[in-house]
């Protein structure tokens, strides 16, 4: 008997597409439900006996650091898993696909779980974000540890041990930013003004990738 969901992604007779479905009453079989569900999107009420997607277990090959390790979690055959999409292991990690190895060698970057021989993932709770710093004379590369969901803003100042940093710019996947703010999972560099020095900054790496971006004074 499968445990009743708190809601399924089912075709709606009224929107003509698949969407997410509260379930108001139902009864769950072994590999089904039949009850009574309301389409979130347009509120249509029906009644049927929906199908329930299989449960597979799914080989994961797990990447922190330097280390690799082999597991497995549990997800539903009709799900879609992309590269970059992120979920949780079934022991609570949370994690980024990096790859996906399907069954008949296939390659792309999305596929339908029932076609998945294996993933690989990277630890996900923790990112390190690249900050390019310029002194006045040259441009420096630290690193800055978020969460993913974290938000970065224009105008804001990070905090390193031997100095502040006042933020000019952020660069994400798909533009650079001047105003506004961006999770730091789209991040892929800032761009930063020392602002204060609490005493003389030891041990910079000097960056020579700065992306064509100049730095102007305030």
């Amino acid at each position: 008997m499968r445990e009743m969901p708190d809601y399924l992604y089912i075709e709606c007779p009224n929107c003509d597409d698949i969407t997410e479905h509260d379930i108001l009453k139902g009864r769950a079989g072994k590999d089904n439900v039949t009850g009574t569900f309301r389409c979130v999107e347009c509120g249509r009420v029906f009644s049927d006996t929906i199908r329930l997607p299989e449960i597979l277990k799914v080989k994961v090959l797990f990447s922190d650091g330097s280390v690799t390790d082999t597991t497995e979690t549990e997800l539903e055959s009709d799900d879609i898993l992309a590269i970059e999409d992120e979920f949780y292991l079934d022991d609570g990690r949370r994690v980024c696909v990096t790859h996906i190895e399907t069954e008949d060698g296939r390659k792309g970057k999305k596929f339908r779980v029932d076609q998945i021989k294996a993933l690989w993932v990277k630890q996900f709770d923790i990112l390190s974000v690249k900050v390019s710093v310029n002194d006045g004379k040259k441009t420096y590369s630290v690193r800055t540890e978020a969460d993913p969901d974290e938000e970065f803003l224009v105008g804001m100042t990070l905090t390193f041990d031997d100095f502040d940093v006042f933020v000019h710019a952020i660069k994400t996947k798909d533009r650079l930013l001047k105003r506004g703010s961006a999770e730091a999972r789209e991040i892929t560099r800032i761009y930063g003004k020392i602002r204060k020095k609490r005493y003389e900054v030891l041990d910079l790496e000097e960056d020579d990738d700065q992306d064509g971006f100049d730095f102007e004074e305030d």
